[in-house]
């Protein structure tokens, strides 16, 4: 049922759409129907929502009386406890096919570009891949545990074609990127927000050396991939390319100016953390407030980079050097400034976060995870606050409240006694 209300809604946004432009999106649906059965290659750009960050790809088969397409992209998000599922890795995907008139609307409408790849399959091939599909959207079958770089809209689309022809693919070119995240980062590029937290929560598995074909993750990459690819038999997998819809340049949101970005921030962060170092060293008292922000802050992402390393499934979250740094025993130093009986625990804690922060700054780059730079910023704001800690509190001068009246009596009571003497 709730797939039927999914596809109800794309059928009513096509219908709509349909009504604006009869005659553009009319003859791109219509084109090749009626002919012989065909498969296609269906590859959308980015848009500026998170999940279209990476474009899409979707197959397409067309001929007979036909003209369907085959989304291995779908998502319920009126499952139970979804977002639990997909913050712990457990995310369930489906294929469903249905009419190629319902598919292009939401990309007409966000003004993302849209190219078609006719693929070089025998018609008893397309029928064999449509039958494959066919069975892979039944009920039982649909659902497929999604893993972004591994299994995902592109991945799960080659492996059905390798499944189909019994060939091998073979790609040309050289090698765009060094690793995944390196891939991320440039399709990231205008939303540097997102992907630090892709840097915060994936680990060094993302920096891992990859191949061309794993390259093929993102859906724009696999089409230009596939336009000089062939299979072991040595037929070019494309024959033709047509374009279906141009594109806007506002499909994707512009750059994120630099005042906005992370690094940016965490160079604020820094100088403040600097600032109030200085000051509580002058007046010998700590500002409690910044500690109690700041660490909490760092012990509450620690609280996610632990759940994510010793919990999720999520692909690359483990192992993650950031634990290290970003950890739920920074919430020690956030509850205990404001606790007197713990000030060792919360010393112990400055120390280990003077050691680490100090290792970390220095030996990052004999390491393999990549850093996204607004690390440092604010791994040098943890050390100078730890320090400035460590200092205020050895140094026997730690005024974080206002001496008590008992205090202030007994102050009088030795001067008195020293003046008698």
């Amino acid at each position: 049922m709730k797939q039927f209300y999914a596809i109800l809604q794309l059928c009513l946004l096509s219908v709509l759409t349909l009504w604006a432009d009869p005659a553009g999106q009319s003859a791109v649906v219509a084109q090749g129907k009626d002919g012989p059965l065909t498969a296609s290659l269906v590859t959308c750009w980015p848009g500026q929502e998170i999940y279209e960050l990476y474009g899409h790809s979707a197959l397409r088969i067309r001929g007979e009386g036909i003209d369907s397409v085959w989304n291995y992209g779908v998502f319920d998000f009126r499952e139970p406890n979804f977002v639990g599922r997909f913050v712990s890795g457990q995310t369930d995907y489906m294929v469903m096919g249905y009419p190629f008139a319902w598919f292009l609307p939401e990309y007409k409408r966000r003004g993302s570009r849209v190219v078609e790849q006719d693929l070089n399959l025998t018609p008893e091939e397309v029928r064999d891949l449509r039958r494959r599909l066919q069975i892979a959207s039944l009920p039982q079958n649909r659902k497929y545990r999604y893993n972004y770089i591994k299994d995902n809209c592109a991945t799960r689309i080659t492996d059905r074609l390798a499944e189909t022809t019994g060939s091998v693919l073979l790609l040309r070119g050289n090698q765009r990127y060094g690793s995944y995240r390196d891939e991320m980062r440039y399709y990231n590029r205008n939303y540097p927000w997102y992907q630090l937290g892709i840097d915060v929560a994936l680990g060094s598995g993302l920096d891992m050396p990859i191949g061309l074909v794993n390259e093929m993750f993102v859906p724009v990459e696999m089409k230009e991939r596939l336009d000089s690819a062939r299979w072991s038999d040595g037929r070019p997998v494309v024959s033709t390319e047509r374009e279906l819809l141009p594109g806007r340049e506002d499909s994707v949101l512009p750059p994120t100016p630099w005042w906005a970005a992370p690094l940016t921030w965490s160079a604020v962060v820094f100088v403040l953390s600097v600032i109030l170092a200085v000051l509580d060293y002058r007046r010998h008292r700590l500002s409690r407030w910044w500690y109690s922000l700041w660490f909490g802050l760092l012990g509450l992402a620690g609280c996610l980079v632990a759940f994510l390393v010793f919990v999720s499934s999520h692909e690359a979250t483990s192992p993650n050097i950031l634990l290290l740094w970003l950890n739920p025993l920074q919430l020690i130093i956030a509850a205990g400034v404001w606790w007197r009986r713990i000030r060792p625990a919360v010393l112990a804690m400055a120390i280990c976060d003077i050691v680490v922060m100090i290792c970390m700054l220095l030996g990052w780059a004999f390491q393999s995870q990549s850093a996204n730079p607004a690390f440092f910023p604010l791994m040098a704001a943890t050390l100078v606050s730890a320090a400035a800690y460590a200092i205020i509190d050895t140094s026997c001068s730690y005024k974080n409240t206002p001496p008590s009246a008992d205090d202030h009596k007994k102050t009088l009571r030795k001067g008195g006694k020293r003046k008698r003497a």
